[in-house]
């Protein structure tokens, strides 16, 4: 059969940073771009490939993609291409003129991390002393241009209690969106995990409080990644507001879509946990992993087409059939709805079709009402 085309795809354009998060990804970082990145040109026929397939979102992400001198141009060319663009930033690098570069290339939006709603804590996070009002400013230059901004924040033990502070954070520097990325223990992960990673009980506070904030600020884009459980909150809490007679509707950022286009959405609501089915990674030696937290490769598009290994991976096979999930979620009346965060459980049991290890629901054979 034939899978529909993904709606996003990550590609970490160089391993270069000028940062060092504690909760990155990557085991290690460089300075500086590497042999294993791939070139202009191979750039240029990954998105040929991908434009093929679809018109998936298609994120410039990293490392830093601004440590790429050629990024301008893969922008645009990704742009030419009808793929909608966008950027994943940390924002430290960007002034006026940059800001100015990044709209020239047709890049529709750009995603700025603040993982503290202070220079104390963002700077501590994320490893550079003075980052938080170098961030500042590129937010705010890229405002200047008219490009939507949204913020990304990795919620964490050492900013758990500063949400309310990000929101006020969001709205001072007019963000289109905030979106919480609940931490994977994966690559540095691993080794700050019992430091830093929230228990299930708070996941389950933090998702709650975004569904309140999405019923007191509509036209903020919310949204919550690596917690596909969030999909199970916002279903049963709309199940016991119906019951109490409270109407919701899904807030109007549910439903927008980036100047009308059907298939490149920068933001949407449509199912829990993404990987293989509707999101993939591509790394910057050209490897495709279901996502960027999950390192199990399903092939190279230096060896192999992209629209092949979309379509033909065993690995994403299995991630696309609910029926396999094993544990509480393989027996969960949600798993088609949730499934899990699958590299949640590979990070923590070497088992990517395991139980989600920090969702604190226990699954019931009494039917919920999912609308």
């Amino acid at each position: 059969m034939d899978y529909p085309p993904p709606r996003l795809i990550f590609w970490e354009t160089t391993a270069g940073c000028n940062l060092r998060c504690i909760h990155c990804r990557r085991v290690t970082l460089a300075d500086q771009l590497t042999p294993q990145d791939l070139s202009t040109q191979e750039a240029f026929q990954l998105v040929d490939q991908v434009a093929e397939v679809g018109k998936p979102v298609f994120v410039l992400s990293g490392g830093e993609p601004l440590f790429r001198p050629d990024i301008f141009e893969i922008a645009r060319y990704a742009t030419d291409a009808g793929l909608p663009v966008a950027l994943a930033t940390n924002g430290t690098l960007v002034d006026d003129a940059v800001a100015a570069q990044i709209k020239a290339s047709g890049v529709k939006r750009v995603s700025i991390s603040f993982d503290g709603a202070d220079a104390a804590t963002h700077d501590a996070f994320r490893g550079l002393a003075g980052s938080f009002e170098a961030t500042i400013r590129g937010f705010k230059a890229l405002r200047s241009v008219g490009l939507p901004v949204q913020i990304n924040t990795t919620v964490a033990n050492h900013n758990k209690t500063q949400l309310n502070a990000m929101l006020q954070l969001a709205k001072d520097l007019d963000a289109v969106g905030l979106h919480l990325f609940l931490l994977v223990p994966v690559g540095c992960g691993v080794e700050i995990a019992e430091e830093q990673m929230i228990t299930a009980q708070e996941y389950e506070q933090v998702l709650n409080w975004m569904y309140d904030l999405e019923q007191s600020e509509p036209d903020l884009q919310l949204k919550a990644t690596c917690a596909p459980h969030y999909f199970r909150v916002m279903r049963m809490r709309r199940a016991a507001d119906k019951r109490s007679g409270i109407e919701r509707s899904l807030p109007a950022s549910h439903d927008r879509q980036i100047n009308g286009h059907p298939h490149g959405q920068m933001h949407a609501a449509t199912k829990g946990c993404l990987a293989g089915t509707g999101v993939c990674f591509i790394s910057h030696r050209g490897e495709v992993f279901p996502c960027g937290y999950l390192p199990i490769e399903a092939g190279n598009v230096r060896q192999q087409a992209f629209g092949d290994i979309w379509q033909n991976s065993e690995l994403f096979a299995e991630l696309r059939n609910p029926d396999l999930l094993e544990g509480k979620c393989g027996v969960c009346q949600f798993k088609s709805l949730c499934s899990g965060c699958r590299a949640r459980a590979y990070g923590m049991t070497g088992n990517y079709l395991a139980e989600e290890p920090f969702c604190a629901y226990e699954p019931t054979t009494r039917e919920i009402v999912l609308n």
